[in-house]
């Protein structure tokens, strides 16, 4: 088993969906604690990413020219390549990494994996990508979070401008995650061998209806929000506007009735981090200005 990187700095690790809600935190948390990083995105600038951080521009759909990228890097964190997720050749971006001296695979999946086995997205997509990790034979650790607190960013122009949200399922309750724990989790995995073999179910500390997440918003803001309930007609034809419809189905079936598992709230937050989860509302009081 890869020893600890926390044992010194020469080591390199690399980071793809840099720009992204996981991404950005997790290249935070690598940047304090001194480690070498290079961040990967398709479009990246130095400016958008911690000071002591490298950058490369790159695409995970285009494996050959990953290689060249990972070259002397220790360990990586996979993104599940989200709306492209459907175009990745899994197989090949990990022959590149162990080419090129990657010893060590943290994956993004989704809790979707085990709670919606049937599903396109998931059950079939997201699956293969995490059994390529497996196969690898690299080091891997899988992180299977739910859904996300910053999914509320597609709230903020209608908060910012009306002062109201417009979401279906109201009074449904699943137990959202801060995408900076998942970042944290990953932040151990990449440089703490004791996580190998691991899959980790990742959830926020309690479950959190639509409605509920209107009044911590209304809160926040000192001022009232109103919640308007759409039906699921007009939540799938909004969502097709920037998800693939493979990816909307699912995440609509989650909303609406989610399976007991999907309502667990998970300790492995807890378990890595020694804390607990952030809540929806701390997560809201760091990301205030993008609603004001």
């Amino acid at each position: 088993m890869l020893q600890d990187l926390t044992r010194g700095h020469s080591t390199m690790i690399i980071v793809t969906g840099a720009t992204g809600n996981v991404g950005r935190p997790l290249l935070q948390a690598l940047a304090a604690t001194g480690e070498k990083v290079t961040a990967v995105s398709r479009r990246i600038a130095d400016a958008a990413v911690p000071a002591g951080v490298m950058t490369a521009a790159a695409d995970l759909t285009d494996p050959q020219g990953l290689r060249p990228v990972f070259d002397g890097a220790d360990a990586l964190f996979l993104h599940d390549g989200g709306a492209s997720a459907h175009m990745l050749r899994p197989r090949d971006i990990l022959d590149a990494a162990g080419a090129a001296g990657v010893r060590r695979v943290v994956l993004l999946s989704s809790q979707g994996v085990r709670t919606r086995p049937e599903s396109q997205s998931h059950g079939v997509l997201l699956r293969s990508i995490e059994d390529a990790v497996r196969q690898s034979g690299l080091d891997w650790t899988i992180l299977r979070p739910g859904g996300f607190n910053s999914n509320t960013y597609a709230w903020a122009d209608s908060i910012r401008t009306e002062r109201t949200v417009v979401a279906p399922f109201g009074h449904v309750g699943i137990p959202t995650i801060d995408p900076a724990d998942i970042a944290g989790v990953a932040a151990a995995a990449l440089r703490e061998g004791s996580h190998a073999g691991q899959i980790y179910e990742l959830t926020g500390p309690t479950l959190i209806t639509p409605r509920q997440r209107t009044e911590a918003i209304s809160d926040a803001l000192g001022e009232p929000v109103r919640f308007i309930e759409q039906t699921r007609d007009e939540a799938r034809a909004q969502m097709l506007q920037f998800m693939p419809e493979w990816a909307v189905d699912t995440t609509l079936a989650v909303l609406e009735e989610p399976t007991v598992a999907e309502r667990q709230i998970s300790p492995a937050v807890e378990q890595v981090l020694g804390r607990a989860p952030r809540t929806f509302a701390d997560w809201f009081q760091d990301h205030i200005p993008a609603f004001r």
